[in-house]
């Protein structure tokens, strides 16, 4: 699906064929039942003119009668053509469009959320490969766009075969002979109407394909600053608070009043060329209905050739002609949007195609040299050789770590100043950070749990959200409420099933520090091997933060834990005993391993660090004069 061609024909060749072809097929022959009736609504037409010119003939016995007739046939023809026939071909052609955009979604989706973590791959592009920007648009707006502009594209090229197939040979079957083209004999009248269109239908479309080459490039700009708009104001909501607090409202207007001038400048440019573009449709329309198609049958009316009714029937087969064959300048907008939608899918596609292989994709900007094995669990986790980079061939190694080894059960704090690469090196141990080189060892048949900072949960069950990464039925609702009254969130056990609490989800619904409570739940219910915890009680208290690591303890007896919080030294149980055995202390770009130093108890340690009285220097300065 990287090409146009490629993307518009998946559908009808992946294991969905059957319903794809099925629904095609109906709807090609009621698109050429359509042009049928083309032909019988241009005789029926004919029959009414004729009968309304010869109202008042003496010949005409039956005036009234033949004139209701007449008329009655054609309302019947319409009603049978437009809310039978093209009703029932629209229906089916929506459902081809909802069951063709369904797949294509889901195809987008599983491409998007593999094991590869192909969304994250995807939205970090380099300077070689640019990140595609609004996927949420490309999927959901686009998608949704391309493949009805595709169907409707599809049925109208179809049509305008059939049309000159039926309404062709109603035009060659009571075509006549013309004066000064009687070499053609009585295929004169037709070769003058085919002409006529000829020459009329192929030099309007190249004036709409140069405008609409303009409404697709208008098109494709207004879907970048509109999804660019979208997303900001997404991005508000989210950090919504951090505005207020901050009272940064002005920030924010400012910030949407730039990204709404782009929207707006677009728009300006699109409505122009929109205006001259349905001046130009209507011109055409006019000209097209009311002169070239009477103008080839005239020739003959005026020399006897035709009659009154040939003519009139002949004139309305050749505009019905043209109307069919200038499908393409009617829907020339819609082309426009359809190739600006197909543009904006291939590029996700190609996003996503380029980063199947991560180290590859940023080898292109950057070394990428990570090796990944695995070892007896016996071993624990092995780090060699490792340094990490930023984006650049020759960017320095801001860290490197030349053999760390955690074993079995053994818990590691990562110390070092901000910005030194703790997260990094966390990132990079879970195949997450691209540029660098090194060789991690996982102990093999191990589990691994990655807990971030900050927690965003998605709008699903409690008990779901309890179970990732797996899913809600691998774990019974008394393991999940097990696992929630030992992370301290025993209250919500009765609401396992609600997605909402009082109308907000629980994203909205969980402070801070009950989301960070939560993830304790999963690591207690999923009983990880490894845990990585990067900031993970960054809004619990310290008692909240003896609490969560006592529960990991208590529950996880042979979890290896790597974590990485702003304190100077990791916390201790109530009783003073020691969770973490070792320190992973980072300075100067360079992560050195160590046991972690036995501490003093924290009843001594508090006597020791706490500054005396500002009375006793003052109490003490004369003792020492008089020493002195």
């Amino acid at each position: 699906m990287r090409t146009f061609w490629g993307l518009m024909r998946a559908y009808w060749f992946s294991d969905r064929w059957k319903e794809a072809w099925t629904l095609t097929l109906v709807i090609a022959l009621l698109t050429a039942l359509s042009s049928k009736a083309d032909v019988w609504f241009t005789v029926a037409a004919g029959k009414l003119f004729t009968s309304i010119a010869f109202f008042h003939d003496a010949a005409n016995t039956t005036p009234v009668e033949s004139l209701l007739t007449n008329a009655s046939l054609l309302v019947l023809l319409v009603v049978l053509k437009d809310m039978g026939i093209t009703g029932a071909c629209k229906f089916v052609s929506a459902t081809l469009h909802r069951k063709w955009r369904g797949w294509l979604n889901s195809r987008f989706n599983e491409a998007l959320l593999d094991p590869n973590h192909s969304h994250y791959h995807a939205q970090h592009g380099s300077s070689a490969t640019a990140a595609p920007d609004n996927i949420d648009q490309r999927v959901q707006e686009s998608i949704k766009d391309m493949t009805g502009g595709a169907i409707g594209l599809a049925m109208g090229v179809f049509s305008v075969f059939t049309s000159l197939y039926f309404v062709g040979g109603a035009l060659l079957a009571s075509s006549v002979e013309v004066r000064g083209l009687e070499l053609l004999g009585s295929y004169g009248s037709v070769v003058l109407a085919l002409l006529a269109v000829a020459l009329y239908v192929p030099f309007n479309t190249w004036i709409a394909v140069k405008l609409g080459g303009m409404l697709e490039w208008l098109n494709i700009r207004m879907q970048k600053a509109e999804g660019s708009y979208r997303g900001e104001l997404i991005t508000l909501l989210r950090r919504s608070f951090h505005v207020a607090a901050s009272q940064g409202e002005d920030v924010q207007k400012t910030i949407h009043g730039r990204l709404y001038l782009d929207i707006d400048r677009t728009w300006s440019k699109f409505n122009v060329v929109n205006t001259i573009y349905s001046g130009f449709e209507s011109v055409y329309n006019f000209v097209g209905a009311k002169i070239v198609a009477y103008g080839p049958g005239l020739v003959p009316f005026i020399h006897n050739g035709l009659d009154l009714k040939g003519y009139l029937t002949g004139s309305e087969q050749v505009n019905a002609l043209i109307s069919k064959c200038s499908w393409f300048i009617h829907v020339m907008p819609s082309l426009a949007t359809l190739r600006a939608n197909s543009q904006r899918v291939m590029e996700l596609a190609n996003a996503i195609e380029n980063v199947q292989q991560p180290q590859e994709f940023y080898s292109q900007t950057g070394r990428s040299d990570f090796s990944y094995a695995s070892q007896n669990p016996v071993f624990g986790l092995t780090i060699q050789k490792l340094e990490l980079a930023h984006q650049g061939e020759d960017a320095t190694p801001f860290l490197s770590a030349a053999n760390l080894r955690f074993r079995r059960g053994e818990w590691t704090f990562l110390k070092g100043e901000s910005g030194c690469g703790k997260t990094s090196l966390i990132k990079a141990i879970n195949c997450l950070w691209p540029y660098g080189r090194g060789t991690i060892v996982f102990p093999e048949g191990v589990k691994n749990f990655y807990a971030a900072q900050e927690v965003k949960l998605q709008q699903v069950s409690l008990k779901q959200l309890v179970c990732l990464p797996g899913s809600e039925r691998d774990h019974s609702d008394a393991q999940v409420a097990s696992a929630l009254h030992k992370a301290g969130l025993g209250d919500f056990i009765e609401h396992l099933t609600d997605e909402s609490r009082d109308g907000k989800n629980w994203d909205q619904v969980l402070s801070g520090g009950q989301k960070q409570k939560l993830v304790v739940a999963r690591i207690v219910l999923q009983q990880p091997g490894l845990l990585f915890l990067d900031e993970a009680t960054g809004a619990l208290d310290p008692e909240g933060k003896i609490a969560f690591h006592q529960a990991i303890k208590d529950n996880c007896p042979d979890v290896t834990v790597i974590s990485v919080m702003h304190e100077a030294v990791p916390p201790r149980s109530l009783t003073g005993a020691e969770f973490y055995h070792s320190v992973v202390a980072i300075a100067d770009g360079v992560a050195t391993k160590k046991p972690l130093a036995p501490s003093l108890p924290r009843e001594l340690t508090t006597i020791l660090v706490q500054p005396r009285p500002v009375e006793d220097k003052w109490l003490r300065f004369p003792r020492r004069l008089k020493q002195k």
